[in-house]
């Protein structure tokens, strides 16, 4: 794990001077002129807890304790999170920041600043409207956003910040593509494809979705088809393209996924024009099916890149 105090900033804003904030040593106190029990004190490195959840995900920040979320920060990234209460954008995105802090399990920790109780902490932080959010990584603050984002883009944020801080998390599991997922096993291809396109329209880059809109597709494609009628006709006719390609998504589907690439890159070889772009995006959409990790993927892409060229 690399150390979060010398990994640079995610993101493009300068850096932000926070030794105002740092208090002062404290003056030696006189000696007591009687012996008193010591006043309680919060745990080191934990501020006002917020009720009802985790603090160990969850704490309310102010300017006093604001030494102690830099110091936590050394060793787990913090978000803070600029409030009020007159704020209805605020109202919308709190639950969702502790929902995620409390699901990926103290990965992160999540510090609510109100703003109208601490004006110097919004003032240090460049608050100009809020809500905002802002990342703190081993004492430093990186760049965060401003006003309410869609929970993908907020979980796209939240692993970059865990990211350059070095921190090693499993992802957590998306329920949007739980559902999605589920309606696939189940044969509600409407469901599934509705699903997965909600879910690329949120994160154009999310290759688990891409790979489910993929196999929708392919499900459609060979709905009906008798199997070994399909590699039957393909074997007959090898230059039938139709045929050839309704016989590399039954491979697919019966998980000889390379004879289906081998299938499909044999055919481009021996196509030109429209029939060999129609080929090649067929072979392309079986790659989405796989996912970019699959190393028969690899080794067919390569394949793909010699018969093109």
């Amino acid at each position: 794990m690399s150390d979060p105090r010398t990994t640079p900033s995610i993101f493009t804003r300068g850096a932000v001077d926070l030794s105002a904030l740092r208090p002062a040593a404290p003056a030696k106190p006189a000696a007591p002129s009687s012996p008193a029990a010591p006043a309680a004190t919060p745990d080191a490195g934990v501020p006002g807890t917020v009720p009802g959840v985790n603090p160990e995900t969850v704490i309310d920040v102010t300017e006093a304790d604001f030494q102690a979320v830099l110091e936590r920060s050394l060793t787990t990234p913090v978000l803070l999170d600029f409030w009020a209460d007159w704020c209805d954008p605020c109202k919308k995105l709190s639950p969702v920041l502790e929902r995620l802090a409390a699901e990926y399990g103290g990965a992160w920790i999540l510090g609510k600043v109100n703003v109208d109780l601490n004006p110097r902490l919004a003032q240090v932080f460049r608050v100009q409207g809020i809500p905002q959010v802002t990342a703190v990584i081993g004492g430093q603050p990186v760049e965060g956003f401003s006003g309410v984002l869609p929970e993908a883009q907020i979980r796209q944020y939240i692993d970059a910040v865990l990211k350059a801080a070095g921190v090693e998390v499993a992802t957590p599991e998306d329920p949007r593509l739980d559902a999605a997922d589920d309606a696939l096993m189940t044969g509600d291809l409407d469901e599934a494809e509705a699903a997965y396109r909600k879910i690329l329209a949120e994160s154009p880059a999310d290759a688990a979705a891409e790979s489910g809109l993929a196999q929708v597709e392919l499900y459609r494609r060979i709905s009906g088809a008798d199997p070994s009628s399909v590699l039957a006709k393909a074997a007959a006719d090898p230059d039938d393209v139709a045929a050839q390609r309704l016989a590399a998504d039954i491979e697919v589907l019966s998980g000889q996924a390379p004879d289906a690439y081998a299938r499909l890159i044999a055919l481009i070889k021996r196509t030109t024009g429209d029939d060999r772009e129609a080929v090649r995006k067929h072979l392309l959409s079986l790659f989405l099916v796989a996912g970019p990790e699959d190393p028969a993927v690899a080794g067919a892409r390569r394949a793909l890149a010699s018969a093109l060229f």
